[in-house]
């Protein structure tokens, strides 16, 4: 089973990195090309941070150990659930599409910017997108986890 997750874990890394050499071959510089006017568009940004831009002052030994440590809770299947192993096989390979982008690039690429009028959600790319399905995921396998199994309350019998 461990074996799946870190397929799916690859695929996410590779989907990330093709959409992002997509954007890189036909986008120099800030580009902007309207998608859904006044909604989407796709844009090329450059950003030092992690997902969404944050944590641009870190560096990136951060990203190593935040890697690694979802890496090592997937390996170690910590969780029986599936969807718990879904969602961390999602956050590793968004992680590691955004640590890959940081490596070879310095900066990650963001491609993806969604706006009503002047408001606009950080630009960001799959990487972002899957590591926040993952947390989505992860966190409805916790509350699935504490509606199937909810904690005992005390007898008072104890010492």
């Amino acid at each position: 089973m461990r074996f799946h997750r870190f397929l799916l874990a690859g695929f996410v890394l590779l989907l990330d990195q093709a959409t992002k050499a997509v954007i890189v071959a036909r986008f120099s510089g800030y580009t902007v090309v309207p998608v859904i006017p006044g909604f989407f568009r796709l844009v090329r940004v450059e950003n030092t941070g992690m997902a969404f831009g944050l944590f641009s002052d870190s560096s990136s030994p951060l990203a190593f150990w935040l890697l690694t440590l979802v890496a090592f809770l997937l390996w170690k299947d910590s969780t029986s659930s599936s969807l718990g192993g879904l969602a961390l096989a999602v956050i590793l390979g968004g992680a590691a599409g955004n640590v890959v982008d940081r490596l070879a690039r310095g900066k990650v690429i963001d491609f993806l910017d969604f706006y009503i009028g002047r408001h606009h959600w950080p630009a960001f790319n799959l990487a972002d997108s899957a590591i926040v399905i993952g947390a989505v995921l992860l966190l409805l396998d916790l509350a699935r986890a504490r509606t199937l199994h909810p904690s005992r309350p005390s007898t008072g019998s104890g010492p």
